[in-house]
């Protein structure tokens, strides 16, 4: 074959090289979506990673509903549980007691700044809650039936 006849055949190039081209491509990609997933946050319907930030608040919110943050869709009224307040309030103690010395000096600070304000409103409503009942304004509050 000269240099002027064309090829029968086409050449076939092979680059030895193309499953590390590929995984280096893959390995770029995967950290693009990890570092656009730290900034954004987690995706819609992905729950947050786990973290004792996470678990302290998920606690206090529980402790909070129990304060009244929920209403009564029929009635409108405030629903106040203060047992399951006092509950979640007395959960986050455990945790704080069984955890002393092993948190951060913010983990330390978030839960006790959280239980601090936590009792605190639980006396308020608390005591908001037995002025109603005196006064006649709000029924007494009653310990739910004991089921058999």
């Amino acid at each position: 074959m000269t240099e002027n006849e064309p090829d029968s055949a086409p050449k076939i190039l092979v680059d030895t090289d193309w499953k590390a081209e590929a995984q280096a491509e893959k390995e770029r990609l995967t950290k693009k979506a990890e570092e656009a997933e730290a900034k954004d946050g987690p995706r819609s319907g992905e729950m947050p990673p786990a973290s004792f930030q996470m678990l302290v608040g998920t606690i206090a919110s529980q402790a909070v509903m129990g304060l009244g943050a929920v209403r009564d869709p029929k009635s409108g009224g405030v629903v106040v549980d203060l047992d399951a307040a006092r509950f979640a309030i007395d959960l986050l103690g455990v945790i704080e007691q069984k955890t002393k010395g092993n948190l951060t000096d913010e983990e330390a600070k978030d839960i006790s700044q959280a239980l601090a304000e936590l009792r605190q409103r639980f006396v308020q409503v608390s005591e908001a809650v037995s002025a109603q009942v005196g006064a006649g304004v709000a029924p007494p509050v009653v310990d739910p039936p004991v089921q058999t």
